[in-house]
């Protein structure tokens, strides 16, 4: 609220002195539009509440968002809000300042202490605008010259990062990180507050693992070390050998019920033991152990079910994945990532920087804790899969948090149900990353209500293509076939030289 209030009294780059904010309610109030229903239900599998039971939390939401009888109201119903009306008007009439130090703020502060909450009027009282200039670097690529962002279809051009990337190939890495681009980094961090500095470009290493190796129903598979997914991949794979997958069928509602509590299982072992190896001593031996697998299946067949607890994050899904196997059987599978994009792009180098830090476990003392100098847990795992020593599968995916559990069920998919690959990534897939079980929506409502009936949460997606996205390769009998799942942007081609 500060915020317009101090563009509107002080004009800023791309402001109208005009602005005035409107607090006429009509008459016969607001009309629940398409947008509001699917906001207030959405499905993210974020794991956090959702948005219709925010609105129940207190007296005037339920007021206003709900029927007499207790049902949210539907597409096309009034809202009426004469409370929000009177606070607008009394904003408009008095000022922001009667939200942060008058009668308004006065009535947030003592709600917050009867419920208990944090908010003091201290901290409406000492509450300041920061007023920023704009990002430039980021402008220029993404936004039309009138200010408005590109949109589907429209050219995106970046002289800066093609600079950037040739200098990068004439001059080698050593140019970004103590060269010439590193000096530009350095540089426009310091004038902005930034926390990276020459020396820790020049102080970066990269780090060199051997595969993590596994095997699977006689198959064996190299993948990533931790942080990365590869660990869930193993541990998952491990648990499933002890069933009969193929005689559940495909997608089947006991199939189902299966594999996530295998997945559940990775996942809380993951969010207990698996960190950066350089900060954490991680049980890898131990829980890439068959004797674990099988302790955990015999709990999963006995009916156990595993418990995880999410927290309120959301991993954006700014990965790429290529898989590549070329004519003389060498194959290559390769992930990268952006984490969560900064939206932040050095004025002249054309690149943004990436957010990982964001994905951390914000909580002290877990494995996966930030720390300085340390590589957070991602679920990315490139993976191959062998048979008699050859490549047979060369898989990845991006996909946030999703990535190991698309990845293990397109290796299903062939191993145990004799798909290929563009028939392996294209099935309908399904998560449990929670105590929760996420669906796609080509899972047919008939199997996932005997799993709502037994007692799960089944969050149905609206998406026909869910949950990563997975690309890879198979090779049968000498020849190669390719897959890229149609949810997204990807192609599966042959290059003949």
């Amino acid at each position: 609220l500060k915020n317009y209030e101090t563009t509107v009294s002080e004009p800023l780059w791309g402001t109208y002195r005009g602005f005035k904010l409107s607090t006429n309610q009509p008459p016969g109030g607001g009309v629940v539009r398409p947008q509001m229903v699917h906001f207030w239900n959405v499905e993210d599998g974020s794991g956090r509440a959702q948005t219709r039971e925010r609105l129940r939390f207190s007296e005037t939401g339920r007021r206003v968002y709900f029927n007499q009888d207790g049902s949210l109201k539907k597409l096309g119903q009034t809202l009426l809000n004469p409370d929000l009306a009177h606070c607008l008007t009394r904003i408009a009439q008095d000022g922001a300042d009667v939200f942060y130090q008058g009668e308004i703020a006065e009535h947030i502060a003592a709600d917050m202490a009867d419920q208990g909450g944090l908010l003091s009027l201290d901290d409406l009282k000492n509450y300041e605008t920061t007023v920023s200039e704009p990002l430039w670097g980021t402008y220029r690529g993404y936004f039309n010259q009138d200010g408005s962002l590109k949109k589907l279809g429209q050219t995106l051009l970046n002289p800066d990062l093609a600079h950037c990337l040739t200098r990068i190939a004439q001059d080698g890495a050593d140019v970004f990180y103590q060269g010439e681009i590193a000096e530009h980094i350095a540089a426009d961090m310091a004038d902005q507050g930034g926390l990276l500095s020459l020396d820790d470009l020049k102080n970066y290493e990269t780090t060199v693992s051997e595969p993590l190796w596994g095997t699977y129903r006689g198959f064996k598979l190299s993948t990533n070390q931790p942080p990365g997914g590869g660990v869930m991949l193993v541990e998952m794979l491990n648990m499933l050998e002890h069933f009969d997958l193929q005689k559940m069928g495909h997608n089947s509602t006991d199939y189902i019920r299966t594999v996530i509590e295998v997945m559940k299982r990775a996942t809380s072992d993951k969010d207990n033991f698996v960190g950066d190896p350089a900060f954490v001593d991680v049980p890898l031996a131990r829980l890439c152990s068959k004797e674990h697998a099988a302790a955990m299946a015999a709990a999963i067949k006995r009916g156990e079910r595993g418990r995880v607890a999410r927290l309120n994050q959301v991993e954006s899904s700014k990965t790429t994945h290529v898989a590549v196997v070329d004519a003389a059987g060498n194959a290559v599978s390769m992930t990268h990532s952006l984490g969560m994009p900064s939206g932040v792009i050095t004025n002249g180098l054309g690149f943004m920087y990436n957010g990982c830090m964001g994905v951390f476990d914000p909580r002290p003392g877990n494995a996966d804790s930030l720390a300085p100098g340390k590589s957070r847990f991602s679920s990315l795992c490139p993976t191959i899969v062998f048979e008699d020593g050859k490549p047979c599968i060369v898989v990845g995916a991006p996909g946030g948090t999703q990535i190991a559990m698309g990845i293990l069920q397109s290796i299903l998919n062939v191993i145990d149900h004799d798909m290929d690959m563009q028939q392996a990534v294209s099935a309908p897939r399904f998560s449990a990353t929670s105590s929760a079980i996420d669906v796609s929506n080509r899972i047919p409502m008939d199997t996932t209500l005997p799993l709502e009936q037994a007692g799960y949460e089944v969050r149905r997606s609206p998406q026909s293509f869910a949950f990563s996205l997975v690309h890879g390769i198979q090779i049968r009998d000498g020849k190669m076939n390719g897959g890229a799942d149609p949810g997204g942007d990807g192609m599966a081609m042959m290059v003949e030289t």
